[in-house]
């Protein structure tokens, strides 16, 4: 008996392969792991684009703002703690453009989010139908969407200039039969801010309009069709319908314009310059960062009203966010 069990016995340094086989067998990485490092590689590049283009830079503008640093100065940057930051909040030459250039800024964005994000939406719906070259007509509100800001207030500065031969004022004086004067639009503070929110709708419309059709076109077409069977008038299919179907783009497009109401500069900065615009009734607080910066050679506290100012929008941005969470997000 045992002869026999000898026999069939396997030998040892097989058995121990064997035995040590399954556990060579390289584990394969679990399915969250596999879209978490697919997720990683496919944001890398916007991630890279953000530490370069924008964490870097603030990181920079925050070392700045604790220095006394002068534009073209021969003199080495000496350290000057939060003299800038007190400064911008208690001496009167600085914190009085300062404030009233803040305060420009939240009157442009409580205008423009919501006029826009109307205007965007309403037009969304007239041209989300199937019609013959409807694409054109997509296009053609599209279009100011890809004109320069430069072009767009150059446009905009023959439009409301002053004289009798602004086109406003033409057009004007020839609907009231010659009753209408030339009227300075851009130079009148009670009009210079209007005319800013004006042509700055007129031109970034177009993007979220794009944003809301494709949105729009996402809700299927059977619930039109359900409540059109329950005999809803159109006012309760917007209302009950597109709206909750669009939620989270609204939301979306409400944040994206507000983040770009508060960085207007260009058309101001043109029209300031070159147009006769108010400066004081449109400063923004870009362009007092650039002018302190540029004009006055005080890139310290220039640093520090950019600082200042990231800190405010984040924290509104963040409030914005808290109140308008889409409903179907945790």
């Amino acid at each position: 008996m045992k002869t026999v069990e000898h026999a069939h016995a396997a030998p040892p340094g097989r058995a121990q392969a064997a035995s040590s086989a399954p556990s060579a067998k390289p584990s394969r990485p679990s399915r969250g792991n596999r879209d978490w490092l697919h997720g990683l590689l496919m944001s890398a590049p916007a991630v890279g684009g953000l530490i370069a283009f924008v964490g870097i830079p603030f990181g920079y503008a925050v070392v700045l703002s604790f220095y006394n640093v002068r534009l073209g100065s021969p003199l080495e940057p000496t350290f000057f703690g939060v003299e800038h930051y007190r400064r911008l909040f208690t001496d009167p030459d600085l914190s009085g453009p300062f404030l009233r250039a803040l305060l420009n800024n939240l009157a442009f964005a409580v205008v423009v989010v919501p006029l826009q994000t109307g205007l965007a939406l309403a037009l969304a719906i007239l041209l989300n139908r199937k019609l013959k070259a409807i694409g054109v007509f997509r296009s053609f509100f599209f279009m100011p969407v890809v004109f320069p800001m430069a072009l767009v207030a150059v446009i905009w500065r023959l439009i409301l200039a002053r004289s009798e031969q602004g086109m406003l004022n033409s057009v004007l004086d020839v609907v009231t039969f010659g009753n209408w004067g030339a009227f300075d639009w851009l130079g009148d503070g009670l009009t210079a801010m209007g005319s800013i929110i004006v042509l700055s709708v007129w031109q970034g419309v177009g993007f979220q309009m794009v944003i809301l059709l494709a949105g729009l076109q996402q809700i299927p077409g059977e619930l039109y069709e359900a409540s059109q069977l329950d005999r809803a008038s159109r006012w309760q299919q917007f209302r009950h319908v597109t709206l909750p179907g669009i939620r989270g783009t609204l939301v979306f497009v409400a944040m994206l314009t507000s983040v770009l109401s508060f960085r207007v500069f260009d058309q101001v900065y043109i029209l300031i310059r070159g147009g006769g615009l108010d400066e004081d009734a449109t400063r923004t607080v870009m362009y007092q960062a650039v002018t302190t910066a540029f004009d006055q050679n005080n890139i310290g506290q220039a640093s520090a009203v950019t600082v200042v100012f990231f800190l405010i929008v984040v924290v509104l941005t963040i409030v914005q966010r808290r109140v308008v969470r889409p409903d179907n997000e945790d």
